[in-house]
């Protein structure tokens, strides 16, 4: 079976029979796009494949691709149930990636970003053009209600609600969940519907909220670039997602409890939501004061010690850099 053929086949497989989530099916199937290519490179054929091949192509894909360990359990992922999927066909009798294991995947700190550095961002933007106008009404969405950029992307017209301040999103799964955005927020999607979405729409508009240049739907990787590009000019990292970690430190820095904040995410597991309940020294002293006030008498506050601020013996603080919530 050609590749294109191959590749829609397995694509059909994953969302008729494995019941994944489109975005999973469509992440998956590149990744086994991906396979076919170096296995036509190497000179092997995905039905005589063996589990060593596969070990140099995910080692490959480490070297010449740069993936995370993160990037790579997927990859592993993908293969066991494209090859799973092989053997289910009839093209092959047993699957080779049953043998892969999946690397340990190091818990990150969330990447938060101050208010005045996404100020910034966002006022390098120029609202006077339809693109200007529909990133900033987009960016600040995404900060104020956490949005991935997956759920950004297919939210629909019928899907924002101005004057509630309240969006329907579909999440991971195909969840459908509320959730609340801000004054600035609603001020700068009025502008867009109103200037910049008219300009931008075309017939293959249909209902997206957010068009891109060629008047369909904006894409994932249209957002990554205009990101990207905004954020090079301020000085910033380049991942979209720190708005939406920045989002959930702020909630839970201004004293939201975790289960909302859960909520809003759209995390199925609080151990996901977990990660954002590292808050900074300055937190960490008003809770110490507000708790155990006793130890006020003989305690200052000034000494470093007592709040987990000890030096290394360069100097550089062993706590986590300043950040809000780490």
């Amino acid at each position: 079976m050609e590749t294109e053929k191959l590749l829609e086949h397995y694509y059909s497989y994953l969302i008729a029979q494995e019941r994944r989530a489109p975005l999973t099916a469509q992440t998956y199937r590149f990744e086994v796009h991906c396979l076919l290519e170096w296995l036509d490179g190497q000179g092997f054929k995905a039905e005589t494949a063996d589990s060593l091949n596969l070990s140099r192509y995910l080692e490959y894909r480490r070297v010449s691709c740069g993936i995370d360990s993160r990037s790579t359990a997927k990859a592993v992922s993908a293969l066991k149930s494209f090859f799973s999927f092989m053997v289910n066909e009839g093209m092959r009798e047993e699957n080779p990636a049953k043998l892969l294991e999946s690397p340990k995947q190091k818990k990150r700190i969330p990447e938060v970003l101050e208010n005045d550095l996404i100020k910034k961002m966002l006022d390098s933007l120029d609202t006077g053009s339809p693109t200007g106008l529909r990133d900033k009404a987009l960016f600040e969405l995404i900060h104020s209600a956490g949005l991935r950029i997956s759920e950004a992307v297919s939210l629909d017209i019928d899907d924002i609600f101005l004057r509630e301040r309240v969006a329907r999103i579909r999440g991971k799964g195909s969840k459908e969940r509320l959730v609340i955005f801000g004054a600035e927020a609603e001020m700068l999607l009025r502008r867009y519907l109103s200037e910049a979405r008219p300009v931008l729409a075309s017939i293959k508009s249909a209902n997206a909220f957010f068009i891109g240049r060629t008047g369909g739907r904006l894409s994932r990787k249209g957002i990554w670039k205009n990101y990207a590009r905004m954020a090079l000019l301020a000085g910033a990292p380049s991942r979209v997602h720190n708005l939406r970690h920045s989002f959930a430190t702020e909630l839970l820095a201004g004293g939201a409890d975790l289960r909302s904040v859960q909520a809003l995410l759209g995390h199925a597991d609080m151990a996901t939501t977990q990660i954002y309940t590292h808050v900074d020294v300055s937190l960490l002293r008003k809770s110490h004061k507000q708790y155990m006030p006793r130890l006020g008498d003989y305690v200052s506050e000034s000494d470093p010690s007592v709040y987990g601020e000890d030096t290394d013996a360069d100097g550089i603080e062993s706590a986590m850099p300043h950040q809000k919530v780490l």
